[in-house]
């Protein structure tokens, strides 16, 4: 599998629906390298233009890679080993080619019902057809079009039990990785 993830901080809409940088947050770090490493995701990159956003990663980083927190919880210093930082998403493409050999496949989250989505069913072909993928998740109130209408697929909204539709991305990516790539008897 050749799989990558991809937490979008630039460009995402704030609740007025306009185009901002979001902050880069420890739990979301922490919680989506771990999903990443459970799941043999390749790398997942935290894509922010802010150098003071990618400082407080490098230190993170750092911290557990190869700090005190490294031999204080070897577990998190192995979910930490996916992640890299990248200064946006035609950063972490390149990243991904220089690795791949290949340009990746994005496909794009989205908390709205877009008509042209993709089905989780469709993503998880193109995953298991062995195509270098970049999956990427929006922050803040969602990816902002600019990202929605450079990548090559919109995945399928996650549907709820209710019109209420606002998952925190750690739930929405860990929910659309179990279905992309999970097990299941």
């Amino acid at each position: 599998m050749r799989l990558y993830t991809g937490l979008v901080h630039y460009p995402v809409y704030n609740k007025n629906r306009e185009k901002i940088t979001s902050a880069v947050t420890n739990l979301d770090l922490h919680d989506l390298s771990r999903i990443s490493r459970t799941y043999g995701i390749k790398r997942f990159f935290v894509i922010t233009p802010l150098t003071d956003q990618q400082e407080f990663v490098t230190e993170l980083i750092n911290h557990w890679k190869s700090g005190f927190g490294a031999r204080y919880n070897v577990d998190r210093k192995e979910a930490i080993e996916v992640l890299e930082i990248s200064a946006s998403i035609e950063e972490a493409v390149d990243k991904i080619i220089e690795i791949e050999g290949e340009r990746p496949v994005t496909i794009v989250t989205c908390a709205s019902m877009v008509k042209e989505a993709i089905s989780f069913n469709m993503a998880k072909e193109i995953i298991e057809s062995n195509r270098v993928v970049l999956l990427l998740f929006g922050t803040a109130w969602g990816l902002h079009n600019d990202a929605i209408e450079n990548a090559d697929f919109v995945l399928k909204a996650i549907e709820g039990k209710n019109s209420y539709n606002h998952l925190p991305v750690r739930a929405a990516a860990g929910i659309i990785i179990d279905r992309l790539v999970g097990e299941y008897r």
